[in-house]
């Protein structure tokens, strides 16, 4: 069932994410929250992408190299039309693979195999280049999470697509301020993301990762406006938005809702 608008998308994904997480115990509800709204406006409005087409070499190309929000990252893919609803229900099955970080080549509209963080930037920017080199049309999207940033690889990326002026490259930074261990200011202070990524040679932006409309008019300008530079948006979004209980709490990180929890949020998002 494909929704158009971005809004309904967003919380049919929240809604559905938490019901296959709370039939398989899986994690990682919080971080999915926070970048919902990004997923929604790339799926209904900028990537543009059909089963039919997911091959085409001039595609646009989207990497989630925050890879452990899976479970929400499937339902993207399911309300877009580009795996059954049925898969859904295949969450984390023994042998199966709908695992609890993504992987390539076996679930259609999943671009990488995911795991260790700092790895999405840097593919995106090789496949940004053979697009480059290629004469292939289509921009290359990547999701990262702002604890990611901690990696050197993340602003190695950074440093080499501005080299080679890939503005066909948006790197997409959920700055939810909250990753594993605690707050990013705790675990390491990585200060004005945006002034780093421009540091670093890129286009940088800073937008409110949950408002619609904003998201729609930078993804769809970004590479296209005649800036030869990457770009970064850093989406300031809170984590586990959505859900009362979920917001900003570090434990949602890790923990899964139990049957009285899925209950009141699927009440919170208005089913």
């Amino acid at each position: 069932m494909r929704i158009e608008n971005p809004a309904e998308f967003a919380r049919a994904v929240r809604m559905s994410a938490a019901e296959t997480l709370c039939r398989t115990r899986d994690s990682h509800i919080g971080g999915g929250y926070s970048s919902a709204d990004i997923l929604a406006v790339l799926y209904t409005k900028i990537l543009g992408l059909t089963p039919e087409h997911l091959d085409d070499p001039n595609r646009n190309v989207f990497l989630l190299s925050k890879g452990h929000i899976a479970a929400t990252f499937y339902t993207t893919l399911a309300y877009a039309g580009l795996i059954p609803m049925d898969d859904l229900a295949l969450h984390v099955a023994d042998g199966g693979n709908y695992a609890g970080h993504t992987r390539r080549f076996v679930v259609p509209g999943v671009e990488m195999s995911a795991g260790s963080l700092g790895h999405g930037a840097n593919l995106g920017t090789g496949i940004a280049y053979a697009k480059k080199l290629q004469g292939l049309s289509g921009r290359v999207f990547v999701l990262m999470g702002d604890g990611e940033c901690n990696e050197g690889s993340v602003w190695e990326a950074a440093m080499l697509a501005a080299r080679f002026a890939l503005n066909n490259l948006v790197m997409i930074v959920d700055r939810n301020r909250l990753q594993a261990y605690g707050y990013d200011e705790q675990v390491l202070n990585m200060g004005d993301l945006a002034e780093k990524f421009r540091a670093f040679g890129c286009r940088a932006v800073d937008v409110n990762g949950h408002d619609y409309a904003a998201l729609e008019e930078l993804f769809s300008e970004a590479g296209l406006d005649g800036d030869p530079r990457p770009t970064a948006v850093i989406a300031h979004t809170v984590k586990g938005k959505g859900v009362s209980f979920m917001e900003d709490r570090l434990e949602w990180h890790f923990k899964s809702p139990n049957e009285e929890q899925l209950a009141q949020a699927l009440e919170e998002l208005g089913r």
